[in-house]
């Protein structure tokens, strides 16, 4: 793993916590039920541990959404938008005035202005959550999305 994915997961899990049950089921670290058993976990959902979410946040959330190729305060805002619920590269892409994906994407990110992409991101985030009209989950929405601009600023 990644050093730069290693600080998004920590910055990702402040954002998760433990244990809960919500409309996706039991789930631990984020990770729902369904998925740890796509994974081949059969234990107790309280007792998942935090090594095998990691492993499943990297292969499905950072991995595949090209996290590797973007500056860190924006491959922070992608992968928890990824791990929680969005359209990430749609939104990179809207932003950036093209449609790569990837290595490429990563080269266009790397000349904008850094900031300017975080805003307009979580702009386009709020938008899409607002467009969810699901108002009894907006004040912890709202709150992970204001701690993630707040924390994003420690990955410069």
């Amino acid at each position: 793993m990644s050093e730069a994915f290693d600080k998004c997961w920590a910055l990702t899990l402040g954002n998760e916590g433990g244990f809960t049950v919500d409309n996706g089921g039991p789930t631990r670290w984020g990770t729902t039920e369904a998925v740890a058993r796509k994974w081949g976990y059969t234990g107790n959902m309280k007792d998942f541990p935090e090594s095998t979410a990691k492993e499943i946040a990297q292969a499905n959330y950072w991995t595949p959404f090209g996290c590797d190729f973007y500056p860190l305060p924006i491959a922070f805002q992608v992968f928890d938008t990824a791990y929680n619920g969005g359209h990430p590269i749609q939104w990179l892409q809207d932003i950036m005035q093209t449609q790569t994906t990837g290595s490429a994407l990563g080269s266009v990110l790397s000349t904008a202005n850094c900031w300017e992409v975080v805003a307009k991101f979580n702009a386009k985030r709020l938008q899409y959550l607002a467009s969810l009209k699901q108002p009894q989950y907006a004040n912890g929405r709202m709150n992970r999305i204001a701690a993630n601009i707040l924390q994003g600023g420690s990955l410069t």
